[in-house]
């Protein structure tokens, strides 16, 4: 028996529960922050949220991809795997506005007393909608490969979705731009430069270079870097939505790359909240705990600009 899932479909059943059951996780952590007044609880809440949002990038992903292999299934409709594709992308976008408040709302915990109360309610209120689009998601991708719960009343309501749905569209202005694909190249090499640049900075004054910098002055380049990662990852989204058939069969580049985003992101957490970095004074070398989760964080995200700039020389079946 495999314990580890070997298919697309596979690791899109193991995952596809992971945001749903984690937003309903978070919002009871946030809510309970509020009636206990507890920071503790409203951070915890926090770093569910920004996991959540790493996390929903392979979940997507391997919606895309389970897709490519069941779409021609007897019994399977198009329009409604579709019509969850599209939920599938509001989720995405909106627990991926949750996730980016949440880190920043860390960062500034750091930094000074933590974030205004309008903050909190904005992720409150997003992480709320955020759920119920997950749930819909949830249900409606629970029919798919079951023929035997879609009425006739579900298959007219989605109709017409796998020509004229958000993806489609997206896929279609993409497609028929002659602009869109350069353009969002050179935005996704810029963030990259962006995003790598902060993460050698960061990485790198933390394993004892540069040492006449505090910590805390590096620090502060982080939410330049979360930029960086937030335009890359609206841009390779976007590719993906493009031309996702050919980027789901990319199993020995494509995959292993998001799966070093999504571990090189939530590493960025350390460096963002914990106190071994951040106590890192003037003249200190950094502590054996963090000089090593730099090291990692490095490989990571040099990991990932490898694979990506491998994608066209290590496509598999």
């Amino acid at each position: 028996m495999d314990l580890i899932p070997d298919t697309a479909p596979h690791w899109h059943i193991f995952l596809t529960h992971v945001p749903i059951v984690g937003a309903m996780f978070g919002l009871a952590l946030l809510i309970g922050s509020y009636v206990i007044k507890s920071d503790d609880l409203r951070r915890a809440s926090l770093v569910t949220f920004v996991i959540l949002a790493l996390l929903v990038i392979p979940t997507f992903i391997t919606g895309s991809a389970t897709r490519w292999e069941i779409g021609n299934d007897p019994g399977v409709s198009l329009d409604l795997i579709a019509a969850h594709q599209d939920l599938a992308l509001w989720s995405l976008i909106f627990l991926g506005f949750t996730g980016v408040l949440s880190w920043f709302a860390l960062w500034q915990y750091r930094r000074s007393s933590g974030p205004r109360e309008w903050h909190i309610h904005t992720i409150l209120v997003l992480g709320l909608i955020s759920m119920f689009v997950l749930a819909n998601t949830g249900s409606i991708g629970g029919t798919i490969s079951r023929p035997d719960m879609q009425s006739a009343e579900d298959l007219q309501t989605v109709a017409g979705q796998a020509e004229a749905g958000i993806n489609a569209t997206i896929e279609n202005a993409i497609i028929s731009g002659a602009w869109a694909w350069p353009a969002m190249e050179a935005a996704h090499f810029v963030g990259m430069a962006v995003l790598f640049g902060v993460v050698i900075i960061v990485t790198l004054r933390t394993l004892g270079v540069a040492t006449v910098i505090p910590y805390s002055a590096v620090h502060r380049l982080l939410p330049l870097g979360v930029l960086g990662f937030f335009v890359n990852t609206v841009t390779g989204m976007l590719f993906f939505i493009a031309d996702s058939g050919r980027y789901t069969a990319m199993t020995n580049s494509f995959f292993p790359k998001i799966a070093l985003i999504v571990i090189g992101g939530a590493c960025v957490l350390y460096f963002t909240m914990f106190a071994r970095p951040w106590n890192i004074q003037k003249g200190d070398d950094g502590p054996v705990q963090a000089k090593a989760i730099a090291a990692l964080t490095l490989v990571l995200w040099a990991g990932v600009i490898v694979y990506g700039r491998l994608l066209p020389y290590l496509e598999g079946g």
